[in-house]
C-alpha cells in the first residue's frame, strides 16, 4: 500500500509513499515510478524515517553507554566508590 502527496517546496516537488528496504534497496511502487519518469537522471532529496522499534535496541544502548562512561573512570576515581 502507498501513500501518495505532492507539494511543492522550492522548486521541489514531494512524493511520499510507504515501502520495505530490501536488500539495502527502497522498492519505489509502480504508480509513483509511473510519477517520476519525467524526472529520470535529474537530482533527488531522500528522507527516510523508520518505527524506532526498527533500529533501537535498548541493550546495546545500554552496553554503548555504560563503555562511553567508563571510557572516563580513571583510578583516582575509586575514592568515591563505595
Amino acid at each position: 500500500m502507498y501513500i501518495c502527496g505532492l507539494n511543492k517546496i522550492k522548486n521541489m516537488r514531494a512524493v511520499e509513499f510507504k515501502s520495505k528496504i530490501i536488500d539495502n534497496r527502497i522498492i519505489i511502487p509502480r504508480k509513483v515510478r509511473q510519477e517520476l519518469v519525467a524526472e529520470k537522471d535529474k537530482n533527488v532529496r531522500i528522507v527516510v524515517f523508520v518505527k524506532d522499534s526498527d533500529v533501537y535496541d535498548e541493550r546495546a544502548y545500554r552496553q554503548m553507554a555504560k563503555s562511553q562512561f567508563l571510557k572516563g573512570y580513571a583510578d583516582s576515581d575509586s575514592i568515591y566508590d563505595l
